[in-house]
């Protein structure tokens, strides 16, 4: 496990965990292991449902897990949220990371 991991994890259930600690260990595990970096974006979003980064980082970490119908469901709530806050940037990427899956699933390969 990289230190950097264990430095975060350290920070867990203390004064500093909250939505943006769990977003950054979703990061930190999205190459090591894609189902801890899922539920730690998960927490993320569950503790800030307006965190639009961490929207599409699940997205992304349950598109590398091979669960497209999750992953687009992710980035639909995703943009909405970013929408709503003017994120347009963040919105603009998911939409096109959700066309993918959505061609991908519509001709069968998803």
């Amino acid at each position: 496990m990289k230190p950097m991991i264990t430095n975060l994890e350290k920070l867990l259930d203390g004064p500093r965990d909250g939505a943006m600690l769990r977003f950054s260990l979703g990061n930190a595990w999205l190459d090591e292991d894609l189902m801890r970096a899922v539920g730690y974006y998960r927490d993320a979003v569950r503790l800030d449902p307006a965190y639009s980064a961490a929207w599409k980082g699940l997205g992304k970490a349950l598109t590398l897990a091979g669960d497209p119908q999750a992953a687009l469901a992710a980035y639909r709530e995703g943009i909405a949220v970013a929408e709503r806050k003017g994120d347009k940037q963040a919105a603009k990427e998911m939409t096109v990371f959700a066309r993918r899956i959505e061609k991908a699933l519509e001709t069968g390969q998803g």
